[in-house]
């Protein structure tokens, strides 16, 4: 089914593709894509992108979108990883095409097409180390050298081969390489190795296998054997896709046969993109997890407080490239508190309290004061909040001897308490510190906020907590993990280098409205004038946890302007 003719100025250059395949008949005008995530590790921005592109293609062209996972190298993969996957897709909005599919699922036919191909003379096993059969292979300007065992014959490599399923050998003993072209221009095509031996256990096959294939030989094969359309990978695979159509054309003979297609992988500043350098970060306890709310995983940035929507209207926004470019990290911040200014109810929160008394406020008097809970979404209603004469506000709104252009509460000053009332500083209090204490003010009962209140102008308004019902919270400040536009691109520096010391600050002593109390894991709200927060899965009655998603502005272009 073709896009709507309204929609054909903005097609990307694989809908392109695909619309002429459609057009022409192609694979019967079928569309079945697949994203194809190793279990190794957890799914991060980049991947979320390529999840994006993958089921939304499925969905745009009424097609099918497999979740496969590359379960090939038993030492790295877990199932932990597997359900995390699984939970990320979901968690995005997605749906794959039936039940989840596995390479391991097709290692019974990917190894009876390996004893076709010796059979035919196209692959032959090698006893030599990986060490160095990579010297032999050459450079793109000088030919490789042939295997001594290149030419052995066919009985031999499938006796041998037979062998090596047993588990007759030890690992790296001997590996079964396609028989191409040595003297190749495309280094890939320089008899690759198609499988080797590992003896360790894997995750869904147990220790069934000793031998387990290779990426670029599983990969189109489980494409077709799935019928797979249109097969999207990352640039890196471009120079891939001949032997992806070799292995294609030694084994396959039909009409349908899958297309590789190759786009822009994501790269964003300030992070790195990674799966092992992300690795790095958890083993070495740079980070609290793969979902701690710094990382670029789906899961950290679930926690952090991300929605789905966020990240696909990101996905959508940075489109799809044939050129690798990096996305500024500020892009995807402000699609999040897009999404988040339209959702998130606006409460008040204090991260660094100072008392504020009310000297003139009648003793033991509460009131309430309506607020509004989200002036972008009209059918987010009202709520009511306690006041009284003993209050909380932010240390920092509250200066001795401040500048001409503060514009908050100082000696002799007014500024209004939000939804409530002006009030006037008369004096404070110091502790033995020499740290201010207590900030005694006097209020206008007259100015409260709404229609009929006496109009006093005032340039600041300060957000405020009542003092007795204020619910207590450990709130987290998580900022950028890395100080460095791109740390993984310095020759002469470990990434690492450029880790950001200011990261994650903890405040302990944060006191907030009533209302936030009776939370669960994953709310988020707008704290006005700081930001947009959530609560922390780990977060529990009596026990408050908030993380902060982004900050109300960009606080990194203001810093680099």
């Amino acid at each position: 089914m073709e896009a709507p003719e309204k929609d054909k100025k903005s097609l990307n250059f694989i809908e392109n593709i695909i619309e002429e395949d459609i057009k022409n008949g192609k694979n019967d005008s079928r569309v079945h894509t697949r994203f194809p995530p190793e279990p190794n590790g957890y799914l991060h921005i980049g991947h979320a992108k390529s999840i994006c592109l993958n089921f939304g293609l499925a969905e745009k062209y009424n097609g099918k979108c497999n979740l496969r996972f590359d379960d090939t190298n038993p030492t790295k993969e877990e199932m932990e990883y597997v359900d995390s996957i699984k939970a990320d897709v979901q968690w995005l909005g997605f749906q794959w095409n039936e039940e989840p599919f596995f390479a391991s699922d097709y290692f019974e036919q990917l190894y009876e097409w390996a004893v076709l191909l010796i059979k035919k003379g196209k692959a032959y096993v090698d006893d030599q180390s990986q060490e160095l059969i990579s010297q032999q292979r050459g450079t793109p300007t000088r030919p490789g050298t042939m295997s001594p065992h290149r030419n052995r014959s066919v009985e031999e490599n499938l006796e041998l081969f037979e062998a090596m399923k047993r588990g007759d050998f030890p690992n790296g003993a001997k590996v079964l390489r396609a028989k191409i072209d040595m003297a190749s221009p495309n280094m890939h095509m320089r008899d690759p190795v198609m499988y080797r031996i590992l003896n360790a256990e894997h995750h869904r096959t147990g220790n069934k296998w000793k031998i387990y294939p290779m990426y670029d030989y599983a990969h189109g094969q489980s494409d077709y054997l799935e019928g797979i359309t249109h097969s999207l990978c990352t640039l890196e695979f471009e120079v891939h896709r001949p032997l992806y159509d070799w292995f294609l054309d030694q084994l396959i003979d039909s009409s349908y046969r899958p297309r590789q297609i190759e786009f822009a992988r994501l790269n964003l500043s300030y992070t790195v993109m990674s799966k092992r350098k992300l690795l790095d970060l958890v083993k070495q306890n740079i980070v609290n997890g793969w979902d701690d709310p710094r990382m670029p995983t789906i899961a950290g940035l679930r926690r952090r407080g991300y929605t789905p929507a966020s990240i696909r209207a990101f996905a959508d926004r940075i489109g799809v490239a044939k050129r690798d470019n990096t996305i500024d990290v500020g892009l995807l911040e402000f699609s999040v508190r897009e999404d988040l200014n339209k959702i998130a109810p606006r409460v008040m929160a204090v991260l660094d309290p100072v008392k504020l008394v009310i000297s003139n406020y009648p003793e033991n008097q509460t009131e309430e004061i309506t607020l509004i809970n989200n002036p972008e979404d009209p059918e987010a209603g009202s709520r009511n909040i306690p006041f009284s004469g003993e209050l909380f506000i932010e240390r920092d709104d509250f200066m001795i001897d401040p500048p001409k252009k503060f514009f908050r509460l100082a000696p002799d000053k007014e500024v209004r308490l939000k939804g409530a009332y002006v009030i006037r500083c008369e004096r404070y209090e110091l502790d033995e510190k020499g740290e201010v204490k207590t900030i005694f003010c006097s209020y206008d009962h007259d100015t409260k906020s709404g229609s009929g209140s006496k109009q006093v102008k005032v340039k600041g308004t300060l957000h405020w907590v009542e003092a007795k019902t204020a619910v207590d919270a450990e709130v987290r400040l998580y900022d950028r993990l890395f100080n460095d536009e791109d740390p993984a691109g310095h020759k002469d520096k470990d990434f690492m280098a450029f880790l950001n010391p200011d990261s994650l600050q903890i405040k302990s002593n944060c006191k907030l409205e009533p209302m936030l109390a009776n939370v669960s894991a994953g709310d988020k709200f707008q704290f006005q004038r700081i930001g947009y927060f959530c609560v922390d899965k780990d977060s529990m009655p009596g026990s408050l946890i908030y993380n902060r998603t982004v900050p109300l502005k960009d606080i990194w272009a203001r810093m680099n302007s």
